[in-house]
């Protein structure tokens, strides 16, 4: 007969895991499948830096200053050239005068006249609306592509012989794109405030500015949250002449 000692036991039981401890497990899970989510994705780099952005606006200036160079390297050579074709040139009067007005209507040479400037900038940063509008919304601060395009459409659509962005010549080809809050023309990079200048009659140029719905619409967010809208006239100017390449790029189907 046993003694007591010697009886077997119960075995011992594990002690059961509390919902503190289940809780604590878990959120040290989750913290670590952040933390290796966050690693594969930053590639080991500060994901709360903007240093991607900060290349990408580098490369986009370094790209822009480039295409300056080239746009002033082509407008020295297609100089030499108007002077070589001048020196040899057999024409007759009416050819040349045929060419002239071809030069006139393609922006190549320069134009001299009466016109005005329209300056366009965005808000001040600290803007608020004015007392009977309601409170703005980012981009209703900012000058937008569909603003610098209403106002090239409303020059032509006014009689603008010619027109100049910033400090280009516009031509048949030239397209008003902007990325963000700055402008892209024609290999060029520009921020605000942006210049649209015209030669023409100025009281008809004015009078299409007015009559421009898109104008309308516009001169309501000057009312209201203080975007820049300035237009100046000029009794004598001259636009330049487009220097840069005219060669049409387009897509090609893959064969």
């Amino acid at each position: 007969m046993s003694n007591s000692a010697d009886s077997p036991t119960e075995p011992a039981r594990r002690p059961a895991l509390r919902p503190v401890r289940l809780l604590t497990a878990g959120v040290f899970a989750l913290a670590g499948l952040i933390f290796v989510t966050s690693f594969n994705t930053a590639k080991g780099t500060n994901i709360r830096t903007d240093d991607s952005l900060l290349k990408l606006s580098d490369l986009i200036d370094q790209r822009s200053h480039k295409n300056k160079e080239l746009g002033d390297s082509t407008a020295a050579v297609r100089r030499d050239v108007d002077a070589l074709a001048e020196r040899g040139d057999s024409s007759t009067r009416a050819e040349d005068a045929k060419l002239k007005a071809l030069e006139a209507a393609a922006g190549t040479k320069k134009l001299s006249g009466a016109g005005l400037t329209v300056t366009l900038d965005d808000a001040p940063p600290d803007a608020t609306a004015n007392p009977g509008y309601p409170e703005p919304q980012p981009n209703d601060l900012v000058i937008h592509q569909q603003d610098l395009q209403a106002v090239v459409n409303a020059l032509w659509q006014g009689g603008a012989e010619g027109i100049r962005v910033m400090d280009q010549r516009l031509i048949s080809t030239s397209a008003v794109r902007c990325v963000g809050n700055t402008l892209i023309l024609q290999g060029r990079v520009y921020s605000p405030p942006y210049k649209v200048t015209a030669v023409g009659d100025r009281d008809d140029l004015q009078r299409a500015l007015t009559a421009s719905t898109a104008l309308q619409n516009y001169q309501l967010y000057v009312k209201a949250y203080g975007l820049g809208w300035k237009v100046d006239e000029h009794e004598a100017m001259t636009l330049p002449g487009y220097s840069g390449t005219v060669d049409l790029h387009y897509a090609r189907p893959v064969e």
